[in-house]
């Protein structure tokens, strides 16, 4: 499988919260059921994330990186930016400028 095929990009938007948080992680879970366990979250069109859309998030990357693969988030405004900071998930989840970034040598 070429990495161009294993590689998904999912574009939330408005509120990631405990309304949209369960078709995120569901969306992640097909993704890697169809062999795309590369998948990049692009947060441009996202205006707030609560604990729900960080669990969504954790959930997402436990199942990717399970499969061999990854998940990364980018174009991720201020305020996710945050409460990544806030909660640590900082570090396990780096922010990238740009899906292209988040994608960039895999």
């Amino acid at each position: 499988m070429s990495e161009d095929t294993r590689t998904a990009v999912l574009t939330p938007t408005g509120r990631l919260n405990m309304v949209a948080a369960p078709a995120l992680k569901s969306l992640i879970e097909e993704s890697v059921a169809d062999g795309r366990d590369r998948v990049v979250v692009d947060f441009s069109e996202v205006v707030f994330i609560d604990s729900s859309g960080l669990g969504a998030l954790i959930a997402g990357l436990k199942c990717t990186r399970q499969s061999g693969g990854d998940l990364r988030i980018a174009n991720v405004p201020e305020q996710v930016v945050a409460v990544l900071r806030l909660t640590n998930l900082d570090r396990v989840l780096r922010a990238h400028p740009t899906v292209a970034a988040a994608s960039h040598e895999w």
